[in-house]
């Protein structure tokens, strides 16, 4: 029992050296799903923390501020604007020390939601969902020791909107990310 207590906190201390933090910034080009909906450009921004777990794989969690949402197609001029934070932990393989592959589930969370209509602004919060999941899958590469590019796409898995009267409209948010991520390295 001695022993297995020693080896999980060898385990455990030597992880805590291992991480390493940094920031990430980029482009978010969105959608939901549904009819009568064209792509919208918004902003992502947070920090990061990545934890080697063997030589190829490493976790890394995320915090972000996503703003997506979704522009009406058609003459309607209107723009859904939606603002999460957003919890991405992915599971990343190295294929070289400089370019990796990662998966891993979304959980966001609703701050603030707007639907914009020419000069008019609606509070659409009480119509969707406080919480929505999606599954992301990316690749990144880093120039230098510290600065790299990445690409994620996250698929919704959830609506984001609530059931009224029995009926659950389908909309889900779908988005590519490409960005910039700077690692405070040791």
């Amino acid at each position: 029992m001695k022993k297995l207590l020693l080896g999980l906190a060898v385990v455990a201390s030597s992880l805590t050296f291992a991480q390493t933090f940094g920031v990430k910034a980029g482009l978010n080009i969105s959608t939901v799903s549904g009819d009568d909906t064209k792509a919208k450009a918004g902003f992502y921004g947070g920090v990061l923390m990545n934890v080697p777990v063997a030589s190829s794989f490493s976790v890394q969690p995320e915090i972000l501020y996503n703003g997506i949402g979704t522009k009406e197609d058609g003459n309607g001029n209107g723009k859904l604007n939606l603002s999460y934070i957003s919890v991405p932990v992915m599971f990343q393989y190295n294929a070289t020390p400089q370019l990796y592959l990662e998966a891993g589930p979304q959980f966001s969370f609703l701050i603030d939601s707007t639907l914009k209509r020419q000069s008019v602004s609606v509070d659409v919060k009480d119509a969707l969902k406080s919480f929505d999941f999606g599954i992301g899958l990316g690749a990144g590469y880093f120039f230098t020791k510290n600065i790299g590019v990445n690409l994620r796409y996250v698929a919704g898995v959830t609506n984001i909107t609530k059931e009224v009267n029995g009926f659950q409209a389908d909309g889900k948010n779908n988005v590519f990310q490409v960005g910039l991520t700077y690692k405070f390295n040791k």
